[in-house]
């Protein structure tokens, strides 16, 4: 390898004092016209050649004209080319007058050899680079149709004509700006709007199209999708810049579009500094550690070098799970891991009074929408008494904040999962008006990718065949990705005094069908005919719609644009510990009855659904209702 670098580099050294000769002897043929040059100026052009060779030779080399790789000549290499050229005239002249005064010599000859010198010099990269960029393609090569115009498609159409490894042809743009559009980039031309992708693609018998926006918004993203699928060709995309690595956009980093990219949003800015701060050196406990909101925020945190990241679960697979990847890739943060459950108080408190904690983050909780209306006891005991073992202890151990970590469904709850939810936060809130710590609530809508939820489950359902499970052709979430959500959450709990309800910025709801449409596009199947579409109906506890604050709660504005603050609503303390005493005793009675009414005393607004009432008889769409799959997907 090494001795085909030293090759090629004598090579370029040859090629460019050949140039030397060719550019002093073409300087005379100007001089002269374009004659014959006289027969008595060919000795003095020798020896000023001579002298003109050896300083051009030294100038060549004290510029570095060969740290650059030919192939990959630009702007740097000119400007080096040009300094070499002009410094060897300057000293060649100087040197050519002390030593001949110049005699035979016409003086037009260095300024015309300078400028024919440094034609050559960089006439010769343009063709090497230009060579290689246009190299002949195999038979096989694949034509790409890159849509935008932009920087990531010019720093992409820049590596596929470059790539030795893969073999891309890129035969044109589309781009919806109508000032690229009729213009070349790097000899590739922008043929028109997004919108003439499917015809483009057919004239120009495209075989992959390459979405090089890594700006896109959700909405524009949906768009190109639907024409690249009624085009019926391939399709790639690059990821969002701010994971592109330093900027730069290369054949490896293509992918194929994803739900998140559909559903996506506006890359998160956070206050860093204020949350490293807040969290850096410091002792924090995760309840739930090895949930999918839990995990995330356990990695986000350890990137902040805690001076101990506390990891509380009941199950044993997912804490094991995440202490084995934290280890691996924070092996100098100190991992404490406790397979306890909230509601055991001899268990917290003795994990407390050992460890320490500084802030706890509360995402422990049970979140099956369906399973938990007929499990009203576990999910008192869990969501609500839980909260309150680990919300007292704080508060006894002195922690700087408590993060309670709720949901959208807490809001004029229709179920017993928003309703325990809802509890826990009324507690949260109170108990801060008594506290020096300072308790806080994030409350957001569904996460991309959770355990159980609608989106791992419709991959199954088409890796399956089919069919996918709606429950109802109108029902709408609102979604954001996991590391979203965590970084809010951050966010939030730097930004709180005590006593908040913060709201996450969800964006627009989505509807379901929509979501299992695009999912079932993405895999590359057809809605309603590879793969049908089930409408099974609304399940108990449900509702149509999710909603993020509650009327009485005049939602506010805060210093950051995606995250919105809510009034904290006040609850007779000694009622409020009343209650809660007696729903631990309903527990252990395992009175159903009892829990109802003390929950809806602390959720007035807590309206049961009846299953019934807005639900749709099942639907399939294009095929037999014997195939429909019993799982039906946990939105959460």
């Amino acid at each position: 390898m090494k001795k085909r670098a030293s090759a090629r580099r004598l090579l370029a050294i040859l090629s460019d004092l050949l140039m030397v000769p060719l550019a002093w002897f073409g300087a005379y043929w100007l001089r002269y016209n374009l004659e014959s040059i006289p027969a008595e100026d060919y000795g003095p052009a020798f020896e000023g050649l001579a002298i003109v060779l050896v300083i051009q030779a030294l100038a060549f080399r004290h510029y570095g004209l060969y740290r650059g790789v030919w192939r990959f000549a630009s702007i740097p290499d000119v400007i080096r080319i040009a300094k070499a050229v002009l410094i060897g005239i300057a000293f060649s002249a100087v040197t050519v007058f002390l030593i001949t005064r110049m005699e035979g010599i016409p003086r037009s000859v260095f300024p015309l050899y300078g400028i024919l010198l440094m034609s050559l010099l960089g006439g010769s990269r343009l063709v090497v680079r230009w060579s290689k960029d246009r190299a002949i393609y195999k038979g096989d090569a694949r034509r790409v149709l890159i849509v935008g115009a932009g920087k990531g498609g010019e720093m992409l159409v820049r590596d596929l004509l470059r790539s030795r490894d893969e073999k891309y042809e890129p035969v044109g743009f589309v781009d919806d700006d109508a000032m690229k559009q009729g213009r070349e980039i790097h000899g590739i031309r922008v043929f028109g709007r997004c919108d003439d992708l499917v015809d483009l693609s057919e004239r120009l018998a495209v075989d992959l199209v390459v979405l090089a926006i890594p700006s896109a918004k959700s909405r524009q993203m949906r768009r190109l999708v639907a024409l690249c699928e009624q085009a019926g060709v391939p399709f790639r995309t690059l990821p969002p810049m701010n994971r592109l690595m330093s900027g730069q956009v290369t054949i490896n980093q293509l992918r194929k579009v994803s739900i998140d990219d559909l559903l996506g949003r506006e890359p998160v800015s956070l206050d860093w500094k204020a949350i490293e701060l807040e969290l850096h050196s410091k002792s924090v406990l995760v309840t739930g550690a090895g949930g999918s909101i839990g995990s995330e925020l356990c990695r986000q945190i350890a990137r902040l070098q805690p001076s101990r990241l506390i990891l509380v679960d009941s199950s044993e697979f997912n804490l094991y799970s995440i202490e084995m990847e934290l280890l691996g890739l924070f092996p100098g943060v100190e991992i404490a891991r406790c397979l306890n459950d909230v509601v055991d108080r001899d268990a917290m408190a003795r994990i407390f009074q050992k460890m320490k904690p500084q802030v706890v983050f509360h995402a422990a909780a049970y979140k099956h929408v369906p399973m938990l209306e007929d499990q009203i006891r576990e999910a008192a005991r869990n969501n609500i008494l839980g909260t309150r073992v680990v919300a007292d202890l704080a508060d006894r151990s002195g922690c700087e904040a408590f993060v309670m970590i709720s949901t959208d469904k807490a809001v004029n709850p229709a179920n017993v999962m928003g309703t325990s939810k809802r509890a826990a936060e009324i507690f949260c809130q109170n108990l801060d008006q008594r506290s020096a710590t300072r308790f806080v609530t994030v409350r957001f809508g569904n996460v991309l990718g959770s355990a159980g939820s609608v989106v791992p489950l419709f991959q199954r359902q088409i890796e399956a065949g089919g069919p996918v499970t709606v429950t109802h052709r109108e029902i709408t979430r609102y979604f954001m990705t996991i590391p979203e959500a965590c970084q809010l959450i951050l966010q939030a709990s730097v930004m709180g005094k005590g006593g908040e309800i913060f709201v996450l910025d969800m964006g627009e709801p989505v509807r379901i069908s929509d979501l299992a449409r695009e999912m079932i596009r993405l895999s590359g199947k057809v809605p309603d005919e590879d793969i049908d579409i089930v409408y099974t109906g609304l399940r108990p506890g449900e509702k149509l719609y999710e909603e993020l604050f509650h009327e009485q709660e005049a939602l506010q504005s805060t210093t950051h644009s995606k995250i919105l603050l809510a009034r904290y609503r006040e609850f007779d303390w000694a009622r409020l510990n009343e209650i809660m005493d007696q729903l631990r005793t309903a527990c252990s009675d395992y009175d159903e009855a009892v829990l109802r009414g003390l929950m809806k005393e602390l959720v007035p607004e807590w309206v049961a659904q009846v299953p019934d009432v807005g639900r749709e008889a099942p639907v399939i769409v294009g095929g037999d209702l014997s195939t429909v799959a019993k799982e039906t997907p946990t939105l959460h």
